[in-house]
């Protein structure tokens, strides 16, 4: 009796030992296959549309089905805060419009058409030009750096004026007057884009 209860906790025994063993050279399964992905799922607009924060003289620009060349870039900046202003020519018509970029803090998009013809200035809290009521919303003086084609000079300053309509049509006064000049405004009316209004092809691709 007692050499059977041995040979039984031996036989217990080999058989731990086995499972043990086999636990241990067991492997783990293949994973799954992955399936397919779509490269641009997590990328955004930008990868997409192309990235206006990265816009450049020479770079085509798509606004609304019209197809625009950077000629020039305004890169400003005040205290802490930047944004552009690119110079844009419809090479079919010879239109030019200006293009602003800013981030504030998301991104925001501007299309300007200069208006030479305005004889209002800034200054009143409201301005009633071409039939709409503006309303000042900000001003301030900002160092601006200029590259390409733009009609000013590498470097300066300029002041500025903005004003917003009820129906979110834009107004805008800008000028460059050197230091102890009157000032001479520059009028722009403006409208804000849509992210998927504005297409960029960035030069050699």
């Amino acid at each position: 009796m007692t050499g059977l209860v041995i040979l039984v906790v031996v036989l217990l025994a080999v058989v731990a030992v086995l499972v043990v063993v086999l636990l241990r050279n067991r492997k783990p399964a293949a994973p799954a296959p992955a399936g397919p992905q779509d490269p641009f799922r997590d990328a955004g607009e930008d990868v997409l549309r192309g990235d206006p924060r990265k816009l450049k003289a020479g770079d085509l620009v798509e606004i609304r089905g019209t197809t625009y060349t950077v000629r020039g870039t305004l890169h400003y900046t005040e205290q802490s805060w930047g944004w552009a202003e690119h110079l844009l020519d419809d090479s079919t018509g010879g239109r030019k419009v200006w293009l602003s970029v800013e981030e504030d803090p998301d991104l925001e998009l501007s299309l300007w058409h200069e208006v030479p013809s305005a004889t209002v200035t800034p200054g009143p809290a409201t301005i009633d030009f071409d039939g709409r009521r503006y309303s000042k919303d900000e001003s301030g003086k900002a160092k601006f750096a200029s590259s390409g084609t733009t009609g000013l000079a590498a470097t300066g300053t300029a002041k500025y004026a903005d004003y917003e309509s009820s129906d979110g049509a834009l107004l805008s006064f800008e000028s460059y007057a050197g230091p102890g000049e009157a000032d001479k405004w520059e009028v722009g009316r403006g409208e804000t884009l849509l992210r998927s209004e504005v297409r960029v092809w960035a030069q050699g691709g």
